[in-house]
């Protein structure tokens, strides 16, 4: 991401703005034409496009033209206009708590547990497959209160979760470049809070954008740990922008280890294009649908 504001007011709300669409949202699945092969579900994270592409109708149809399943981090406003293009609300925001102040503070359960309650039926209400929640920072806290906090409400939630079909996912995000004292940003913190809550409506939201700063070993932990992720982000490495050869992560391989998984759930593109103007935005979305599809 760009930076951690953005992305915390972007799942909050994103407004529906008005701007004439470009002719670029009438560009086929591929470049050249083609059908995409959709051994992987795509998605892409609106809050990324929320200044190139103010208005979420016209965004929403050029995500169909691509080939994209799904639109990552909207709410019930977004989830309403996505039904005319057959998209997915591929995670449901809020789901609750925020990147700083979540399930590891036991003095927030009261109203996490509010949240959830609200919020994971509006999200199976809209097909909804996730709803998303955090950590929370450490503050001070060590990683095994804090992950027995994370578990007690967690345990509560998650009956709510099953009764309505769908899975929430914390998100792993690193806690070196874009979200200081986060504290599920390693892999095997996630998973034992994974094995610990032991439901199958708890899942973790695998950003490997995040992972690879923290840790990397990306494909490693895809193939030993594939159980507990329920959905997938991606984004370049350094800079979370284009899927290029700027950056340091080769996606086809990474999508071929998802796939041989046999993950059927959705992988979400969250990185900010380079280009600030629609069309350029678009071509490097384009770009990215491309290279994922293996």
């Amino acid at each position: 991401m760009a930076d951690s504001i953005n992305r915390r007011q972007a799942l909050g709300a994103i407004a529906v703005g008005g701007a004439a669409l470009s002719a670029v949202s009438s560009v086929s699945a591929v470049e050249g034409g083609g059908k995409l092969n959709g051994r992987i579900k795509q998605s892409v994270s609106r809050w990324c496009y929320g200044g190139t592409w103010p208005d979420f109708k016209e965004f929403c149809k050029a995500c169909a033209d691509i080939g994209l399943q799904g639109v990552d981090l909207v709410g019930e406003d977004e989830a309403k206009v996505m039904k005319e293009f057959g998209l997915v609300p591929s995670m449901f925001t809020p789901g609750a708590g925020s990147i700083p102040d979540a399930c590891n503070d036991p003095k927030l359960h009261d109203k996490l547990l509010k949240q959830f309650e609200e919020n994971i039926p509006k999200a199976a209400r809209y097909g909804a497959p996730n709803v998303i929640t955090f950590s929370g920072n450490r503050k001070g806290m060590n990683d095994y209160d804090g992950m027995r906090h994370c578990a007690d409400i967690i345990n509560k939630a998650v009956k709510i979760a099953e009764n309505e079909g769908v899975v929430i996912c914390m998100e792993l995000l690193n806690s070196k470049v874009n979200h200081k004292d986060y504290m599920c940003d390693h892999t095997d913190w996630g998973v034992t809070l994974v094995k610990m809550v032991n439901h199958p409506n708890f899942k973790l939201l695998n950003d490997l954008y995040h992972m690879q700063i923290m840790e990397g070993d990306i494909i490693r932990n895809i193939q030993d740990h594939h159980a507990c992720f329920n959905h997938y982000h991606t984004g370049g490495v350094p800079g979370r922008n284009d899927l290029d050869e700027t950056q340091e992560m080769y996606y086809p391989a990474i999508m071929r280890a998802i796939v041989d998984t046999g993950y059927t759930g959705f992988v979400a593109h969250e990185f900010v294009p380079r280009a600030q103007d629609k069309e350029g935005a678009f071509k490097a979305l384009q770009q990215a649908v491309t290279l994922c599809d293996v």
